[in-house]
């Protein structure tokens, strides 16, 4: 693959497929100086895998594998980062910004929760929750994932009934 043929075929995946990169870094990182960070290792790490890319699975299948994969090694890093930091900066109260309920739609606060919801799941159930939200289907999720379809609906069953647990009450607190 020439540089111009992956420069080409990477803008085309940015243009095509950047809300499901974007839903990926939004599941896996909370604040958005984070988000940023980890959109930055997603685009670094999925440009550095194209020449690998040998079309034998779908486009969207390729670029959640990529983008969950360097979602979770960027996780790792950055608690053991936290932990190094913690341990310089201990105080007894942090302060920080509580955002305003002016400032946002009572959706975008259930969407937050959400996606913090799914931050909080274990790694394959927060991949499969980001992808159904994507829209994937069935048979896409069990070749990212490496399970079967039928395995694929339970595990969605089970993950809808845990969000909506976790999520019970929130829009009737706003």
């Amino acid at each position: 693959m020439t540089a111009h043929e992956q420069a080409t075929i990477f803008r085309r995946w940015l243009d095509e497929h950047l809300g499901l990169m974007l839903k990926v870094v939004r599941g896996c990182a909370s604040t958005p100086p984070d988000q940023e960070d980890l959109f930055q290792e997603v685009s670094l790490a999925l440009w550095s895998s194209l020449p690998a890319f040998r079309g034998e699975a779908k486009e969207t299948a390729w670029i959640y594998r990529v983008a969950f994969n360097t979602a979770l090694a960027w996780q790792r890093g950055e608690r053991r980062r936290r932990v190094g930091h913690e341990t310089y900066l201990k105080f007894d109260v942090v302060p920080q910004a509580q955002p305003s309920h002016a400032d946002s739609l009572p959706e975008q606060e259930i969407i937050d929760q959400l996606y913090a919801a799914i931050r909080r799941l274990p790694p394959v159930d927060a991949s499969l929750a980001l992808m159904h939200l994507d829209g994937v289907s069935y048979q896409e999720m069990a070749e990212v994932l490496g399970i079967s379809e039928n395995y694929i609906g339970v595990k969605l069953n089970r993950l809808r009934k845990q969000l909506a647990e976790q999520l019970k009450g929130v829009a009737h607190e706003l």
